[in-house]
């Protein structure tokens, strides 16, 4: 057992970026660490974070618009008075042992404070293509751990192979420890019958949302199959309409704006129909969930589809882009594969190989390594 440690760690503005952080953050807690934030009251990680019991320390900052290069004063004056507070702040308490930020630009503050105060810090990228965060910050990070492969060449520093570390995504423990029976009982799903998820995320649901609903007879002339329908707050309504579902229909499918559990859900189903953002791939990798999957098209860089490599070339899903998703190719595959279950045992099979339910032990080992 290493010596209790003390972690810094920041991450801020989407859920994306503060799940792993607290999964992470849960991992060293269960290990005796103590752990504390970094971030802005006003964004998620405001809420989130103290609402899972670890302390939180309050700063500003605010990023900058290329377009506009005069953002970049404001942005480093505040980053600046940011990295005077924690300063302030740490002199009080007393330094962190280690630090690790997860790519937002709340990240800079404590990891630029980090690099002039003598705390080790590691960098985490969960997405394929990465921020610009990481790259500002790469240069002093002890390492770099990454979610998918395809981000490594970004990180590389030539002489020091060790210095970018595959850990796959951290997933919270509320999602790991998904009970398929508790989400069977919970949505009246029988243990013999199929179970079908299918959700967009919080962007760029509509077209999925469109295109499912459109397959609702084909799906519902399968007698054994379920299916739970996650349309995202804005998609609700218009998918609701297009569905029209009988109260007969409405026994087997069923349509919701968003789910609370899930990784209960997640759990209870045979296969998932999704975007691939990367904290999608990462709770789908994570519960060995055979999955379609149909990158968001504007994602900056195209990176969804790259995410969504990372369980396709594994054999663990079959990725179909946006643009087809309203031919018969795409309807055809996944009714295959919610006809196929030796298919789908497969799928799970080859999800299970790639150990993603590990990431937040790898990561919690990789900062006690700084120590």
């Amino acid at each position: 057992m290493t010596d209790k440690m003390t972690v810094a760690i920041a991450a801020g503005g989407t859920a994306g970026h503060i799940n792993p952080a607290l999964a992470l953050a849960e991992e060293l807690r269960d290990r005796g660490h103590h752990v504390v934030f970094v971030g802005q009251s006003r964004k998620l990680e405001g809420r989130l974070v103290p609402e899972a019991g670890f302390d939180f320390v309050p700063i500003t900052v605010t990023g900058f618009d290329r377009s506009r290069p005069w953002t970049a004063l404001t942005s480093l004056w505040r980053v600046n008075k940011a990295k005077r507070a924690l300063a302030s702040h740490f002199s009080k308490v007393g330094k962190p042992d280690a630090a690790i930020g997860f790519g937002a630009y709340v990240e800079v503050p404590l990891l630029g404070w980090c690099k002039g105060a003598g705390v080790p810090y590691l960098l985490h990228e969960q997405n394929s293509v990465p921020g610009l965060a990481n790259k500002m910050m790469n240069s002093h990070a002890a390492r770099v751990c990454i979610s998918v492969p395809a981000a490594r060449s970004v990180f590389e520093r030539e002489g020091d192979p060790g210095h970018v570390l595959m850990t796959g995504n951290p997933v919270r423990r509320s999602v790991i420890e998904g009970d398929r029976a508790r989400g069977r009982k919970a949505l009246g799903v029988p243990e013999d019958a199929t179970l079908l998820l299918v959700f967009g995320g919080s962007l760029g649901a509509q077209h999925l949302n469109e295109r499912v609903a459109s397959l609702k007879n084909e799906l519902l002339s399968r007698k054994n199959l379920y299916v739970l329908h996650s349309t995202g707050a804005d998609g609700f309504e218009e998918t609701e309409r297009a569905l029209a579902l009988t109260p007969e229909e409405a026994k087997r499918y069923r349509v919701q704006p968003y789910i609370d559990n899930m990784g209960d859900m997640l759990a209870a189903a045979d296969l998932v129909l999704s975007r691939s953002g990367a904290s999608s791939v990462a709770e789908i990798a994570a519960l060995a969930v055979p999955s379609v999957l149909v990158p968001y098209p504007h994602a900056t860089a195209d990176h969804q589809t790259t995410n969504a490599r990372y369980l396709v070339d594994a054999g663990a899903g079959v990725l179909c882009a946006d643009a087809d998703i309203d031919g018969s190719a795409f309807a055809d595959e996944l009714l295959h594969l919610v006809d196929d279950a030796a298919a789908r045992d497969a799928m799970r099979q080859a999800a299970r190989g790639l150990a993603q339910d590990r990431a937040a032990a790898l990561l919690a080992d990789a900062v006690e390594g700084l120590r």
